[in-house]
């Protein structure tokens, strides 16, 4: 184990910080997915702006995959960066704050969106201390890397996607902003998967794939390949919605398509440095959320060029199951196992009977997920495609069926 993770550097956070909020992330995923159930034949018509469906779709993004990477970035940003937490009370108010602020959010869009205003100032408030936590201790690193440029700038993109998410609760709260909802939302799309989301998940993947295949010996050199043309995308297509210019959603289309391809051949490269000839089921799982996120970008591309808007739709909700929520759940199976273990047992070895890393969880059953998660995500896939609300019953039964054998499976974990 100690040639996969990095041994005590003394910057360590109290293991209670990113438990509190994995824990909480993957009851609201359970959640989400549940109440998906009751949209189904909506969803399977391509209508997806309605409020149940935001309801869910924010409990995902935000009570799963949000709180999750916050969760992860309280742990990994010590170890990767070798920087202590600037404050782990501050830590700890800013979980209590955003875990209810996301809950307040959730219920409002669902029941009252109109109200929906007041509990996302309340979230927003909470993504604010985050993001002025991480600012604080990413202050601290001495050295600068590639991944520091990733991760600030995810930040920024962060606040930015909370940002317009408050713009677009304020106009229904009052009744104003008709003529700019559509690019505020374009703006709180963009932003939200594509510069929080994707850079977050595409920096973090820099110190995730050399650690569990064991690689040694590439060059990062192309990571600056990757971040230029991504920016570029995002910077091409936040210009495209203020123009209005369907040539330029294109290009920038094109260069997020781009810059993603580099990113995936980057990680090929480097896991051909490997020295790990085998490796576990959860990994290439979110190596296989990389294929798909290839896929997803450039099907995206070839969607804006033939003007087709309900393949777009179609493609954002693929686009966050399967790349970023199926890269989150890979990486948990990985990450929640060790971080417990070395909590729990790291000091007992020698001198008592400790169970092995691989006990912490069942990895036939995890193998069994894995699979199914890329088959719930295809009969999707297909459901959506050809407007089949059986289909897509079936497919998102499996998804929550999955959702709440996942939670199970990490929660368990603490019971080791």
């Amino acid at each position: 184990m100690s040639n996969v993770f990095p041994t005590r550097t003394g910057t360590e956070t109290d293991v209670r910080l990113p438990f509190s909020f994995i824990m909480f992330a993957v009851l609201a995923f359970a959640a989400s997915q549940l109440m998906l159930l009751g949209a189904i034949p909506s969803l399977s018509s391509g209508a997806f702006r309605l409020p149940f469906v935001w309801a869910a779709a924010h409990l995902a993004l935000l009570g799963f995959a949000l709180m999750t990477a916050m969760g992860a970035m309280y742990q990994l940003v010590p170890v990767a960066f070798l920087t202590p937490i600037w404050s782990e009370r501050l830590g700890f108010w800013q979980f209590a704050i955003t875990a209810l602020g996301i809950v307040a959010f959730a219920a409002s869009l669902a029941f009252t969106p109109n109200q929906a205003f007041l509990p996302g100032l309340l979230l927003l408030f909470g993504i604010v201390l985050f993001v002025w936590q991480m600012a604080m201790t990413l202050k601290q690193q001495k050295n600068k890397t590639i991944m520091t440029l990733f991760v600030a700038t995810s930040l920024l993109f962060l606040l930015l996607t909370g940002a317009a998410g408050g713009l677009l609760a304020f106009h229904f709260f009052a009744a104003t902003g008709a003529n700019s909802h559509e690019t505020v939302f374009g703006l709180h799309v963009l932003f939200g998967l594509c510069g929080w989301f994707t850079l977050l998940i595409i920096g973090f993947s820099y110190k995730m794939a050399p650690m569990f295949s064991l690689a040694h010996g590439f060059s990062l050199r192309p990571a600056r390949y990757v971040y230029a043309l991504y920016i570029s995308g995002i910077a091409v297509a936040f210009a495209s919605l203020f123009l209005r210019s369907h040539a330029w959603l294109a290009a920038g289309a094109a260069l997020l398509m781009s810059g993603f391809i580099v990113f995936a051949w980057h990680i090929r490269a480097i896991l051909q440095k490997r020295m790990k000839k085998t490796l576990d089921r959860p990994f290439r799982f979110s190596l296989s959320a990389i294929v798909i996120g290839l896929v997803l970008h450039v099907a995206a591309f070839v969607a804006i060029v033939v003007g087709s808007g309900r393949l777009l739709g179609i493609i954002v909700y693929l686009f966050i199951v399967g790349w970023i929520l199926f890269s989150i759940v890979g990486y948990l199976f990985k990450i929640v196992p060790f971080l417990w273990w070395t909590h729990r047992y790291s000091e007992k070895v020698g001198q008592q009977n400790v169970p092995t890393l691989k006990q912490m969880m069942n990895e036939r059953a995890v193998t069994v997920q894995c699979r199914l998660w890329l088959i719930a995500l295809a009969l999707a896939a297909v459901a959506l495609a050809v407007a089949s609300v059986p289909l897509l019953a079936v497919a998102q039964t499996l998804l929550a069926g999955l959702s709440v054998a996942f939670a199970g499976t990490i929660l368990t974990v603490f019971r080791k």
